[in-house]
């Protein structure tokens, strides 16, 4: 579903993506995982075309970005669902509107169909009646999920998570995660997680990819993963060193 080819990417003199190469499986969910800072957020951006390369190619769904101008990209971009690290709802906004705002934006819909899709997106994610309560009224789990409702709004094949459990406890990020599976194995979606949290990673992916000072050391399946020989990927994995051998 997304193939990014040889990706290069620096801030001034700061490279941040040094040749990165990864294959995105369709219908399947991917979590890339690293370090703090190690250039994940960066990534996303690349996948959805926030940010454009400054050498390599990236492909969605066939389509190379390169081949798109700004005023393409943008209704491309509604192949994507994203669910941003702290939901990134709007605070003026209630529930319906958050929810309904892509839709109101995107699509040439009736009121009473705007109704409908959100009620029934807000029931996915098991948040049906709160229409009307405002962002600062739910709390952090909530909010997650009303994003992931307004993610998945315009119906796209592919849903972007940056770091979707970031700030929730236990019980909450065990919650989210199988909200994430549940909603891509219902809409048969491509999902691309990017995480430093290495449980809930592994319950979910079909693959993990490690990125690591700017390019991806290594993917595989979970199990590959936990069984690499690789020392940082072992380290890592088991939260031993933040050592930079590989």
């Amino acid at each position: 579903m997304i193939q990014l080819v040889n990706i290069c990417k620096s801030f001034g003199e700061q490279a941040v993506l040094k040749g990165l190469n990864l294959e995105i499986p369709k219908g399947k969910v991917t979590v890339v995982l690293g370090q703090s800072g190690s250039g994940k957020s960066v990534l996303l951006k690349h996948m959805i075309g926030l940010l454009r390369p400054d050498s390599g190619e990236v492909v969605v769904d066939g389509t190379s970005l390169s081949t798109l101008s700004d005023h393409e990209i943008v209704p491309f971009r509604c192949r994507f669902g994203m669910l941003f690290q702290g939901a990134a709802l709007f605070d003026s906004l209630n529930v319906f509107e958050n929810v309904a705002f892509p839709l109101k934006e995107q699509r040439q819909l009736s009121s009473e169909e705007v109704r409908k899709i959100v009620e029934a997106k807000l029931a996915a994610v098991g948040l049906s009646g709160i229409e009307e309560k405002m962002p600062s009224e739910l709390s952090g789990g909530m909010r997650k999920r009303v994003g992931l409702a307004r993610a998945i709004a315009l119906e796209p094949k592919i849903i972007l998570y940056d770091e979707p459990t970031t700030g929730l406890d236990p019980i909450m990020t065990s919650s989210i995660t199988q909200l994430i599976s549940e909603t891509q194995k219902r809409l048969k979606v491509t999902s691309v997680i990017i995480s430093h949290d290495i449980e809930s990673s592994f319950n979910i992916a079909d693959k993990i990819a490690l990125l690591h000072e700017g390019r991806i050391l290594m993917e595989g399946s979970p199990e590959e993963v936990r069984q690499s020989k690789i020392p940082y990927v072992h380290n890592f994995i088991n939260g031993i060193s933040t050592g930079s051998e590989v």
